[in-house]
């Protein structure tokens, strides 16, 4: 694991580089609120070592949206170690790091929206992560340009990317209790180890900026839409279907329970109203 480390710490510092530029980007919509920082870390005597870096803000435009980063180490718990990649060959021993977002926004035309990209070693190492938009409204100009921006990072990495991991987002934001996806996609992508480490770091840092050029340009395109009640009931139904994806499906859900990591990190994720 020891020669893994320049990668973990150098993922690690363009996920921290990236939180700043997101909250940047989104901070300029905002009259003035701001994002508010706290930091995390395991305690002295814990089996896992790190933390990590959360950034929430409630705004005007945003009505909650966290950026998180963590870069955490040390020994799963048993019952983690069957259910991750080579958790077993390492003995439990494993380093992770990533960035995280959720946005659910305040004016139901504008879509709620998903971004995550990380790094986990066990006994091998690999990039995972993708994003995701969620509209209470779909407008086929957004959905085509979010994932034209996507696609764009794909191209970069193998000619089949794009429609690898497209399809695999689709796989996998799918409800399968209510038989419905959870939006209209985007990219996902687990376990990347392609053998050249540094093709795969490249991708996922064209995924990220990826994301941070086309989502502002939608926000900008839909925030000062006028909306009626109807449709802010509307908002807070879909939220419902968001919610019981990211409590019964999402993967960085589980593995924040298996680290032991902040749960007020990977719970982020939940909108402040719902309604089913």
């Amino acid at each position: 694991m020891n020669a893994d480390l320049p990668l973990a710490d150098a993922a690690a510092e363009y996920f921290r580089d990236l939180q700043g530029r997101i909250c940047a980007a989104f901070e300029a919509f905002e009259p003035s609120a701001r994002f508010q920082a706290r930091s995390w870390s395991r305690p002295s005597g814990h089996r896992l070592e790190g933390g990590g870096h959360s950034r929430l803000l409630r705004g005007e435009v945003f009505e909650k949206v966290g950026v998180n980063c963590s870069h955490v180490w040390g020994v799963f718990s048993d019952a983690a170690r069957a259910q991750v990649p080579g958790a077993a060959q390492s003995d439990g021993r494993f380093l992770a790091c990533g960035i995280s977002l959720v946005a659910h926004m305040s004016n139901p035309y504008v879509p709620t929206v998903h971004m995550n990209l990380r790094y986990l070693h066990t006994s091998r190492g690999w990039f995972g992560g993708g994003a995701d938009l969620t509209p209470t409204f779909p407008f086929a100009d957004d959905t085509a340009d979010f994932h034209a921006a996507l696609q764009r990072a794909c191209d970069t990495y193998r000619p089949d990317a794009y429609e690898t991991f497209k399809a695999w987002c689709d796989r996998y934001f799918y409800l399968p209790h209510r038989q419905e996806p959870r939006g209209v996609g985007g990219i996902f992508f687990d376990e990347l180890a392609s053998g050249d480490p540094s093709a795969d770091f490249a991708f996922v840092r064209a995924v990220g900026e990826a994301f941070l050029g086309i989502y502002p340009t939608l926000v900008a395109r839909r925030k000062d839409i006028p909306y009626d009640e109807a449709a802010r009931e509307k908002l807070l139904y879909k939220r419902g279907r968001y919610v019981e994806f990211n409590l019964v499906y999402d993967r960085g859900t589980r593995f924040g329970f298996q680290t032991d990591a902040d749960p007020e990190a990977y719970l982020m994720s939940l909108p402040p109203l719902v309604r089913w």
